[in-house]
C-alpha cells in the first residue's frame, strides 16, 4: 500500500470519525419543544414580504424545514383564545369549551372571558389585574399530555402578552404561565401555577426591558420609498407618520408597549430568561416551551395588512427570528430542539381599502331591524338578550313569560335577519346540519358549536362585511379564507425538508407532535399526525 493511499485512508476514517461525532450530539429525542404562535399572521405574509427577510428567520425556516402552504382552521370562530386552545388541544371549540374570546353564560346572565376564574389571585404586578387560569379549557393540552408522559419531569412554560395567548398553550399543568400586566410593565403569572412570582421573573421585570425598548422608538426599518407592498395612502400613517416617539411612555404607559414591534422583543427576551433559569432543554428530558406573539394582533387591528406598520412589524419580527434561533442553536444546540410557528387566526382586509379598488367589503354598524320587527310581530319588549361570536341568545324567559311559542318566535327573527342585505345567511343553531351551506363551510359551524355555550341563531355575514366604528382597522373571526388560511412551519429534530400543499388543520398539529414525541394525543383530539413531514 502506498504512503498516499495510506493517507487517504486516515483522511477518510477522520472525516467519518467527526460526522459520527456530530450525529451523536443529537439527542435520541428533542430536548426542548418551542411552539410559536403569530398572533394574527396571514399565510401570505411569508412571501408577501420575503424579499424583506434576511437568511436566517423565516427563509431558514422554509429551507431547511416543512412548511404546510395549506393550514386551515376548522371551525367558524377565528379568533385567538378559540386558535390557541385548538393548536395546543387538538380540538375543536365543540368539545374543548373555548369557543371564543368571551362567550354569554345564560346561568350567569353575564358574559364569561375564555380564561377568567375567581378562585385564583395575579401574582407578580400591581394585584389590580383579573384572576385568570386554564379553569375553562375542558380537555387536556398536548403540554399537559407531555407532563403526564414524563411523570411531571418535564418543564412546561407559556408566554404572551395576552394572559390567554400564554394560558391556553400551557395547560393545566404547566410549570408557569406568564403574561404581560400593563399597569406595572411586568410579567405576570397566578396562584393556578405558583404561590408567588419566580424569582428570575421578578428579577426580568426589575431590568424594566420595556423603558429599553421605548428608547429607541419606532423607525422604520428601510427607506419610506421602498415599503411597495404597502399602502402609504393609509389615512392613519397619513395622521402620525414614522417615526414613532415612544419615549415619552417610558415609566408610565406599560401598555403602549404591546402595538408596537418591541412587544414580540419583550416577549422573546422573556423566553430566553425562562429557558435560562428553568434550565429548559438541558437535560435528556423534553421541556416545552410555548410562545405567543401578541403585538402583531394589536398592530393588525390598528392599521389592517396593506399597512406599512405591519410590513416592518414583519421585517423586525424576521429579524428576532434570526436572533432567538441563534440563541437556541447556542443554548439547546441545532437539531436538538423542535420548532414549529402558525397563527391563531389571519385577519381580514380593510375594506375601505378594498372600495377603493371595486373589490366587495364592507364596514356594518350595528342594526336592530330585524330585532325590532319580530319584537313588533309578537308584542315582545325583549328579544336578544345577548350577542357573541356572530351569535344570538334569546331571552327564553320573556317569550316563555309571553305565551309564545319559542320556535315560531325564533323562525320569524331568522326570517327577517335573511332579509338584510349585509347577511348571507342567518340559520337555527338547533338545526345546524339542515344548512344550506356548502359542506365545508357548515363543518366549520359544527365543530364551532358547543352545545352549552353557543347562542340560538348563528349570523353570517358577507365575505369582507364586518363590523366596526374605524374605517382605518380591521377585525377577524370569520370562516372565509382571509381569516381561516394561516402559516404552519416546523423545523427541528424529527422534521424532515419539504412542504406540502394538501390541505391540513390547525388541530394536527398536536397529534403531529403526539406523533413526533411518542406520547398520547391531548383528550379532546380530533386532529391526525401530518405524516409528511415526520421524519
Amino acid at each position: 500500500m502506498t504512503r498516499k493511499n495510506i493517507v487517504g485512508i486516515i483522511a477518510l476514517l477522520v472525516l467519518c470519525g467527526n460526522n459520527f461525532a456530530q450525529r451523536t450530539t443529537i439527542s435520541p429525542k428533542p430536548k426542548l419543544v418551542v411552539g410559536v404562535m403569530v398572533d394574527q399572521m396571514r399565510w401570505d405574509y411569508l412571501y408577501r414580504f420575503q424579499h424583506r427577510y434576511g437568511q436566517n428567520g423565516l427563509k431558514r425556516v422554509l429551507r431547511e424545514g416543512f412548511s404546510c402552504e395549506n393550514a386551515q382552521i376548522s371551525y367558524a370562530q377565528t379568533v385567538t383564545a378559540a386558535g390557541h386552545a385548538s393548536v395546543y388541544t387538538g380540538s375543536v371549540p365543540a368539545i374543548n369549551g373555548i369557543m371564543g374570546n368571551e362567550w354569554y353564560d345564560r346561568s350567569l346572565k353575564r358574559d364569561v372571558y375564555c380564561v377568567e376564574d375567581d378562585a385564583v389571585k395575579i401574582v407578580g404586578g400591581t394585584g389590580k389585574g383579573e384572576p385568570m387560569s386554564p379553569k375553562n379549557l375542558i380537555t387536556t393540552t398536548i403540554t399537559d399530555e407531555l407532563e403526564m408522559a414524563t411523570n411531571f419531569r418535564s418543564k412546561v412554560i407559556g408566554v404572551a402578552i395576552k394572559d390567554r395567548g400564554s394560558i391556553l398553550p400551557a395547560g393545566h399543568a404547566a410549570d408557569g404561565a406568564y403574561w404581560y400586566d400593563p399597569s406595572s410593565g411586568n410579567f405576570v403569572s397566578s396562584t393556578w401555577y405558583m404561590k408567588e412570582i419566580s424569582p428570575w421573573a421578578a428579577a426580568f421585570n426589575h431590568r424594566k426591558l420595556i423603558d429599553s425598548c421605548y428608547r429607541l422608538n419606532w423607525n422604520l426599518s428601510h427607506p419610506i420609498e421602498t415599503y411597495t407592498q404597502s399602502d402609504v395612502n393609509n389615512p392613519s400613517y397619513a395622521k402620525n407618520p414614522f417615526p414613532r416617539k415612544l419615549e415619552s411612555n417610558i415609566g408610565k404607559n406599560y401598555g403602549a408597549i404591546s402595538s408596537t414591534p418591541w412587544g414580540n422583543t419583550l416577549t422573546l427576551e422573556f423566553s430566553k430568561a425562562a429557558v435560562e433559569a428553568e434550565a429548559m432543554g438541558m437535560d435528556s428530558i423534553t421541556d416545552f416551551l410555548a410562545i405567543s406573539l401578541s403585538s402583531p394582533d394589536y398592530i393588525g387591528h390598528a392599521f389592517g395588512p396593506n399597512a406599512i406598520e405591519i410590513e416592518d412589524n414583519y421585517i423586525k419580527l424576521d429579524k428576532e427570528f434570526e436572533l432567538f434561533f441563534n440563541y437556541l442553536d447556542k443554548k439547546v444546540g441545532k437539531g436538538n430542539y423542535l420548532f414549529f410557528l402558525t397563527a391563531d387566526h389571519a385577519v381580514a382586509h380593510v375594506p375601505a381599502f378594498l372600495q377603493e379598488h371595486q373589490i366587495p367589503a364592507k364596514t356594518m354598524k350595528t342594526s336592530k331591524k330585524a330585532e325590532e320587527a319580530t319584537m313588533k310581530k309578537f308584542g315582545l319588549k325583549k328579544l336578544v338578550e345577548a350577542s357573541a361570536n356572530y351569535q344570538l341568545y334569546l331571552n327564553r324567559k320573556s317569550i316563555d313569560s309571553a305565551g309564545l311559542d319559542f320556535g315560531a318566535v325564533k323562525s320569524d327573527l331568522i326570517a327577517e335577519l335573511n332579509k338584510e342585505e349585509d347577511v348571507l345567511l342567518a340559520f337555527d343553531n338547533a338545526s345546524i346540519n339542515a344548512v344550506n351551506l356548502p359542506a365545508e363551510f357548515k363543518e366549520m359551524f359544527v365543530k364551532g358549536f358547543n352545545h352549552k355555550l353557543a347562542g340560538d341563531i348563528q349570523v353570517v355575514y358577507r365575505p369582507g362585511y364586518f363590523f366596526s366604528n374605524s374605517n382605518t382597522g380591521t377585525t377577524h373571526g370569520s370562516m372565509y379564507p382571509y381569516d381561516a388560511h394561516i402559516p404552519l412551519l416546523w423545523m427541528g429534530w424529527g422534521v424532515k425538508q419539504g412542504l406540502t400543499h394538501r390541505k391540513v388543520y390547525m388541530s394536527d398539529i398536536a397529534a403531529t407532535l403526539g406523533a413526533i414525541l411518542k406520547i398520547q394525543v391531548p383528550s379532546g383530539n380530533v386532529g391526525s399526525a401530518i405524516q409528511e413531514l415526520i421524519k
